[in-house]
């Protein structure tokens, strides 16, 4: 059990039990002056007064409780001298014990006075049997109070927590269906009405146009759903989510940890003057180098890797060529890795196209517009 005691608790109490000691004294002098009384006698219950009300004076509730519930009822059985500043001492103490962590001590110490009271009926034991249990209950009904407030409370932070945990994983759960599903589905949107706006033979112009348009309404509906996610992400706790996108500054990286995966050579190789890009088209550059060296890595193990970057005019021409087989790369895992890619190059106003090389090996070609929105 705790004290319940501060520092100007402490202060307090002493204090409250010097001037109850001295009121007791002089109580007792008082009340027994005069010349049949005998100096021991007036020491011992000088003594005995000062027994209950000093121990107030001690931090432990229970520990001053005890000794001033034992004197105040030695004074008031045996000798009658019971004092106004013992009864108030008495009243204070099992008080304090009941409202700091002692109530069934406080409890017992009022039920000592019901005896005496109906006993002797004098008015002290009578007035001490109606005060002190009430004292007491005052004491417990104030910790009652206070434990009901922190519980209150405590539950009060912890739905508050817990509500805001719930939100938190519903708008990260809106956050992985809108990317995984609906931008995917956009996606491929732009993709097949880049498609077919290409390879459709005979298509008249105006069919061209609204395929294009398409296109660019499916490009636009991805930036705002990017907008969106980052609105949703924004306070979800994912540190991943807040880390800034890689782009081109960050293929150096990835190529040295290709490198070191794979233990087979692997070259960045730049034709032209780099250029500053937008930061969609950096990270989809990026995203399709990624993937082509994973997919290097599983198809063509240990063949070397190059990596070019065409930087010319309005368009980054990007290539990723191994020299493996060329034909096992082909068929990547049900062609998700390659459609991916061929989803990054469309989301920024690009392409992709992917199979065997002239000289060999399987050859990764993207076109990418330098100056598209970022789409994803």
């Amino acid at each position: 059990m705790g004290t319940g005691r501060s520092g100007a608790d402490d202060t307090t109490w002493v204090a409250v039990a010097a001037a109850l000691s001295v009121a007791a004294v002089g109580e007792t002098l008082v009340r027994l002056a005069g010349p049949s009384v005998t100096d021991p006698y007036l020491l011992f219950v000088c003594l005995l007064g000062l027994a209950t009300t000093a121990p107030l004076a001690l931090r432990d509730p229970g520990a001053a409780a005890v000794p001033v519930t034992v004197a105040a009822l030695v004074s008031l059985a045996g000798f009658d001298l019971l004092t106004v500043a013992g009864m108030t001492a008495q009243a204070l103490v099992v008080y304090r014990a009941g409202r700091h962590g002692w109530p069934p001590l406080a409890l017992v110490a009022g039920a000592c006075y019901v005896v005496p009271a109906l006993v002797d009926r004098g008015t002290v034991a009578v007035l001490l049997a109606g005060v002190v249990p009430l004292a007491a209950g005052a004491g417990i009904a104030r910790r009652v109070r206070r434990e009901t407030a922190e519980h209150a409370a405590a539950r009060d932070a912890f739905a508050g927590t817990l509500l805001e945990n719930t939100a938190r994983g519903e708008r990260a759960r809106i956050a992985r269906e809108l990317h995984d599903v609906v931008a995917h589905h956009v996606s491929m949107i732009s993709v097949q009405a880049e498609t077919a706006r290409l390879t459709t033979p005979g298509l008249p112009p105006a069919g061209a146009q609204r395929l294009s348009a398409i296109g660019d309404t499916a490009r636009a509906a991805l930036t705002e759903m990017r907008r969106l996610l980052g609105v949703l992400r924004s306070d979800t706790g994912d540190a991943a989510e807040r880390r800034p996108q890689p782009g081109l500054g960050q293929l150096y990286e990835l190529l040295d940890e290709a490198r070191d995966a794979s233990g087979a050579g692997t070259r960045l190789i730049i034709h032209g003057t780099p250029a500053t890009l937008d930061p969609g088209v950096e990270l989809a550059a990026y995203r399709i180098v990624q993937e082509a060296l994973t997919n290097a890595r599983r198809h063509a193990p240990g063949a070397a890797v190059d990596v070019e970057l065409h930087f010319s005019g309005p368009s980054l021409r990007l290539l990723v060529r191994d020299n493996g087989p060329g034909s096992a790369a082909s068929t990547d895992s049900g062609g998700h890795g390659l459609l991916g890619m061929r989803e990054r190059a469309a989301a920024v106003g690009g392409t992709l196209r992917a199979g065997a090389g002239t000289a060999g090996g399987f050859l990764v070609e993207a076109t990418l517009p330098t100056n598209a929105e970022d789409t994803r």
